[in-house]
């Protein structure tokens, strides 16, 4: 077997191409890894449901894989459902981040909720934007605050990306040492659980296989795959990536609509061969 074990992907800019679709070629290669028994992970700032969809469409459901969804939060075994990891915001904290996310000019804040995007303000364009994109119904609820009285794996707030700029910095300071805060889009800051990324998950994932960061290949475009890139062997950024993901790849592979997934599979995993992966969570 190859250097490379495993093969971590972001969705939007990476997998999907522009149009929102798995093409041909990229789907050809990663079923081969798939039927090969090489792991694949699908490494996602969106909800569990908002990934399902593309779990489905790179045959997931009957090839197996693995979904990271909330930017590390919780960690799924796609084709059992089994919860492998989960990780969830201190629920003594929400009301803080709640109150200090509504007096953002031009704002809203949201977290997810059987299968429903909740929040105070579901006409908010961007909070629509992220009702689209990740395919679940937004709910309006008169008090945010007294409805997420429970353990949440993570609050979005959407809005004007000049004044998430302003705020971002401000607002990680306020939560230092008590949780993750950062802009994973410019019109999104994402509050999740401290130590909570995509790296720090991965590296959970990988050591109960056995494995390393050194034997991964992880592909992504934007500021929340930094920390996936540089922890992967060999990180790879996209050409669609934005200059942060870009400075600390090993390699630019092409853009998602020139099937750069595909291009990443042919060139580091050129011949895998079956292997032998137990389920080592039963």
């Amino acid at each position: 077997m190859g250097k490379y074990k495993a093969l971590a992907l972001d969705i939007d800019g990476t997998l999907l191409n522009t149009k929102k679709e798995v093409t041909s070629g990229v789907l050809i290669q990663v079923e081969r890894l798939q039927k090969a028994g090489i792991p694949v992970i699908i490494a996602s700032g969106r909800p569990e449901p908002g990934i399902s969809h593309v779990a489905r469409a790179v045959h997931m459901d009957t090839l197996g894989g693995y979904i990271l969804s909330f930017n590390g939060g919780k960690i799924t075994e796609f084709q059992t459902g089994k919860v492998v990891y989960n990780k969830t915001i201190p629920v003594e904290y929400n009301a803080e981040v709640i109150d200090y996310a509504v007096r953002i000019p031009q704002a809203a804040v949201l977290t997810y909720e059987n299968g429903k995007i909740i929040t105070e303000n579901p006409e908010n364009e961007y909070a629509q934007v992220e009702s689209k994109v990740v395919k679940m119904p937004l709910e309006k609820v008169e008090s945010l605050k007294e409805r997420a009285v429970f353990p949440v794996n993570k609050f979005l707030i959407t809005g004007n990306p000049e004044i998430l700029e302003r705020e971002v910095e401000n607002m990680a300071e306020v939560f230092r040492g008590r949780l993750n805060i950062f802009r994973s889009e410019p019109y999104f800051i994402e509050v999740v659980p401290l130590e909570i990324d995509k790296a720090q998950s991965l590296d959970y994932l990988l050591h109960t296989w056995g494995m390393t960061g050194d034997e991964l290949v992880a592909c992504g475009d934007g500021r929340n795959d930094v920390t996936m890139i540089e922890y992967a062997g060999m990180g790879v950024a996209m050409a669609n990536a934005c200059e942060d993901v870009k400075r600390v790849s090993n390699y630019i592979t092409a853009s998602c609509d020139n099937d750069g997934v595909a291009r990443v599979i042919k060139k580091f995993f050129p011949e895998p061969v079956p292997v032998a992966f137990c389920d080592i969570f039963s």
